[in-house]
């Protein structure tokens, strides 16, 4: 189906109304003409690209629901958020949730409530949720981190198996839309075959995020290195990823230690303390997070400013999907691998103790472990090679590249040539005076004149070669033993723990035949250096950014989901202090400029005095109140019903503009967060609370009608009244103003 200029129009009205932009970025606005003509899509796009772009804005202009499938459960919570946030009505459904609000929500669902529901693979096989559905239009399914689904990708996940099997149980087939990041032409396949796409529109946008800077060091002190890099990028929000727990815990405890703002995650904490430290990073308590693989995935926090691996991952597609985490705001982010030879042996250690995939056959499992040691082949080549980084990547994944990016490492570091041959010699000979039965530590050890456990077991200390390079640094010495592997002159042998041996080129240096060359780097950058933008007014910046904070703060939710740093970025450049100015400014559609126009512009007016006094025009904001009228409520020491908590709170609203609260608005979002539940007594349903309700101070009072008749009331003492006061802005999100139908 065509698509006309109505829809075109349409499509675009959307995205600014909701979203906040004027334009697609490259890609989005194919997938969604696909989408809203019926026909199945296919998308491969990078990490930060805009992927849910295209399936909300369908979503958004479809008659009926769309259903969005995720594995991501803290992806859910924060796209759901930003949702709402932006007067769209959506919700989850995952493990997150207890029975109460899971049975709340699936009953909004029933009801229609929803345009968007996220929902996690597992919950596509019980019968309650396929039962409410069937009952529905269901419009559109989108796919997420589609890739899942192949027993070949990197992430598979058996669940998404399920995703056909559903579909094919609905009255009606629904549109079907598959969104990843990494997809190999193998694991392409496997995502059409697997969900039987239709003849799908493909659109891949290519891999490259020119935003964030990519650098490979090899540092003589991880420990050291880290915290000079940490020094450089005072104030900004990062994770550093870790290969174990261990190693987690080392460098989140040195990191405490010296009073850096950092938490830690991974697999072998519990889940209260794995959320908890989730959510002090992704709500600003912490700056720095220190993790395991086990963290990340989901995790739409659009202001991380730099991801630091502090060991080699064991893949590209894990490295460029870990470190794609930065800068997902499209401002600029550093991605920084620490390499050591010992990196090497952690990856194939783990790929060596990877349980079999029950899915698979034995000799399926053998061919994906041979599979992922090839994988580890690309990814040590990717941080010893000389030449572009960016290249490098694009090239792996398919791209085409050019040769330098100027804008990694290894293009804005300074190099010189030397002949080397004299030290290669001694390197080479060391090899094989000591059996060519060593890794590349070992080689450098002896030439150093170390005495380490090695080197006293074998009596390395008795070789000729012993202590030859003792003046020259162990980094040096180890990018001599990384450069004579990659011009062909050494190489490594074996599994496990890969042996040093000498080629025939190389046995060619030993006889005086063949001479080496080799580049050093003079300095190496690891952040993208750029002219500061003038136009941008530091101090303005900040005092947004404090606003926003203070926002997200009293609604429950992360700083971003209010604005991104690009969107205050925008506003110190276009200073708006009218509506219409506000609404011009990136990422701000109508629902944000109703909701947090008036307290920006306040702050910004204080930057242009020419402005100050411009004649206002009248809000007609949704509910909500200020800091100064929410400390002029008057709480009741004696417990009341919330009908009366209603009324002291819109007592305290002068602007005839602004919207009143309703009672239930106040009590749907009580049985939202599982504080409230309906039970029957005495052949009636009552509203009473459940045993969190009781902790934060709501109680039964029994009370009686004119009639005489006896019935029951959920009151609220001070605690509670506090509590409802404290969250007025996250409930005001879920229920007023009133969502799209």
């Amino acid at each position: 189906m065509e698509m006309t200029s109505e829809t075109t129009v349409d499509k675009k009205a959307v995205l600014q109304r909701y979203f906040g932009y004027s334009t697609f970025r490259n890609g989005q606005e194919e997938i969604i003409d696909s989408l809203l003509s019926g026909v199945d899509a296919l998308a491969i796009m990078p990490t930060g690209a805009g992927k849910s772009i295209c399936y909300q804005v369908p979503a958004l202009m479809m008659d009926g629901v769309t259903l969005v499938i995720s594995p991501l459960v803290s992806l859910m919570k924060d796209q759901v958020n930003a949702l709402i946030s932006q007067g769209v009505k959506a919700a989850y459904l995952n493990r997150s949730l207890n029975d109460a609000q899971f049975d709340k929500v699936l009953e909004n669902i029933a009801q229609g409530e929803y345009r968007i529901v996220y929902v996690a693979p597992e919950r596509l096989k019980t019968m309650r949720f396929i039962n409410t559905v069937k009952r529905l239009h269901i419009s559109l399914i989108a796919v997420d981190e589609a890739h899942c689904v192949s027993q070949w990708g990197q992430d598979f996940r058996p669940s998404y198996l399920n995703i056909a099997e559903f579909i094919a149980e609905l009255p009606v087939r629904p549109t079907v839309g598959a969104f990843t990041a990494t997809a190999t032409p193998e694991v392409k396949q496997d995502i059409m075959n697997i969900l039987h796409l239709n003849h799908p529109k493909e659109v891949a946008t290519g891999f490259d995020r020119p935003n964030l800077f990519f650098s490979v060091l090899r540092p003589t002190s991880k420990p050291k290195e880290l915290q000079k890099l940490l020094n450089e990028r005072t104030g900004k929000t990062g994770i550093i990823y870790c290969a174990t727990r261990k190693r987690v815990e080392e460098v989140c405890k040195a990191l405490c230690d010296k009073g850096y703002s950092a938490t830690r995650y991974h697999a072998g904490l519990d889940d209260e303390e794995r959320q908890k430290n989730q959510d002090d990073f992704i709500y600003d308590r912490k700056r720095i997070m220190v993790a395991t693989n086990a963290f990340g995935m989901g995790i739409d926090k659009s202001d991380v400013r730099y991801v630091i691996h502090y060991n080699m991952p064991k893949n590209l597609e894990s490295y460029y999907q870990e470190a794609g985490r930065a800068g997902r705001d499209g401002e600029d982010a550093d991605c920084i691998l620490m390499f050591g030879q010992q990196d090497i042996e952690t990856a194939n250690w783990f790929i060596d103790h990877t349980e079999p995939n029950p899915e698979l056959t034995d000799e399926q499992n053998e061919q994906f472990k041979q599979k992922e040691k090839e994988r580890l082949g690309f990814m040590i080549s990717y941080c010893k090679t000389q030449g572009c980084l960016r290249s490098f990547m694009l090239r792996y994944f398919g791209d085409t590249a050019d040769d330098r990016c100027e804008k990694c490492s290894n293009c804005k570091t300074s190099f010189q040539t030397a002949d080397v041959t004299v030290d290669a010699q001694k390197v080479l000979s060391c090899i094989v005076r000591t059996g060519q039965r060593f890794g590349a530590q070992v080689i450098c050890d002896v030439l150093k004149g170390r005495v380490t456990t090695p080197i006293i077991n074998f009596k390395l200390d008795r070789q000729s070669t012993y202590a030859l390079l003792e003046d020259v640094k162990p980094n040096k010495i180890k990018a001599l033993i990384d450069s004579l592997e990659s011009q062909g002159y050494i190489e490594y042998v074996g599994a496990g723990r890969p042996v040093l041996k000498v080629t025939d080129a190389g046995w060619l240096v030993l006889k005086g035949k063949a001479q080496v060359q080799a580049r050093e780097a003079l300095t190496v950058q690891t952040t993208v250096k750029e002219p500061t933008d003038s136009s941008v007014n530091t101090e303005l910046f900040e005092a947004l950014r404090d606003l926003r904070f203070k926002i997200a703060a009293s609604r429950g939710v992360p700083a971003f989901v209010i604005f991104s740093d690009a969107t205050l970025k925008d506003m110190c450049i276009k200073m708006p202090t009218t509506d219409d100015e506000f609404l011009r400014v990136s990422g701000i559609g109508e629902t944000k400029r109703k909701l947090y126009g008036e307290r920006f512009m306040s702050v910004i007016k204080e930057y242009a005095p020419e402005k100050k006094h411009a004649p206002e025009k009248k809000s007609d904001s949704p509910f909500y109140l200020t800091q100064a009228e929410t400390e002029r409520y008057e709480y009741s020491e004696k417990p009341i019903a919330v009908s009366e908590i209603a009324v002291r709170i819109n007592r305290l609203i002068t602007d005839d503009n602004r919207k009143k609260l309703k009672a239930t608005d106040i009590t749907e979002w009580l049985f939202s967060m599982g504080v409230l539940k309906v039970e029957e007594v005495n052949g009636k349903n009552c509203k009473l609370p459940t045993y969190d309700g009781t902790k934060l101070g709501l109680s039964i009072e029994r009370r009686e009608s004119k009639a005489g008749e006896r019935y029951y009331v959920t009151v609220y003492n001070r605690k509670a009244q506090k509590f409802i006061l404290d969250n007025l802005s996250f409930f005001e999100l879920q229920y007023s103003p009133k969502s799209i139908k």
